[in-house]
């Protein structure tokens, strides 16, 4: 049997990164029935990332091939919500939501239709970005430190300085795996829920 490991991101994983995604969508907890589909987070927060930049996508083989855990991103934010418009929406097809939003289906389809949210002036220097989900038996192990350190080393490779990333506030276990990786807490005025960090493509140590 083939120990678990970290590799690239293979196109049959989609469904597997479909299903971490929310499993661990709710603050880190599971968010299945939450939404009309259990597709939607995925839709919004991974999929589009492994479609358009795939390169930069990386999971943990258990394995035996299956993906359980991952990090996805870009190495360009503003390309990727280029993209995202012109190529994502149209292809995603989802559901127009209502203006203003009604239902929780409403709130995150109100983000899907805007990606220039993700455009903030403070993080130009950090123009990378980045989602990383593992499936709750799989944490604590030394699993999300090397899937950030394939990511980096990616990115240093494609000529990248910065990268960012936002979390719920309120999650303080992931604030401090991030901290643990060097990140630090970048102030973004208006953030609301969430908390900016930020760091450099030095090796993740």
């Amino acid at each position: 049997m083939i120990s678990p490991y970290v590799r690239s991101y293979q196109s049959p994983d989609l469904d597997a990164v479909y299903d971490i995604c929310v499993r661990t969508a709710d603050a880190g907890g599971d968010a299945r029935g939450h939404y009309a589909s259990d597709r939607l987070m995925g839709d919004l927060f991974a999929a589009p990332y492994v479609i358009l930049e795939p390169e930069h996508a990386h999971v943990v083989d258990d394995g035996e091939g299956n993906a359980v855990g991952y990090i996805v991103g870009t190495a360009d934010t503003q390309r990727f919500v280029r993209r995202y418009r012109e190529e994502w929406i149209p292809r995603a097809a989802l559901p127009v939501p209502a203006d203003p939003p009604v239902t929780p289906d409403d709130d995150m389809l109100a983000l899907h239709y805007r990606p220039e949210r993700m455009i903030l002036p403070e993080l130009a220097g950090h123009p990378a970005h980045l989602h990383i989900d593992l499936l709750p038996e799989w944490q604590g192990k030394g699993w999300g430190r090397r899937l950030m350190g394939a990511f980096v080393d990616g990115l240093r490779e494609a000529g990248v300085t910065g990268l960012h990333l936002s979390m719920l506030t309120s999650n303080v276990a992931a604030r401090a795996f991030y901290d643990r990786l060097g990140f630090e807490e970048l102030a973004v005025p208006d953030a609301g829920v969430v908390t900016y960090l930020v760091r450099d493509t030095s090796p993740v140590r």
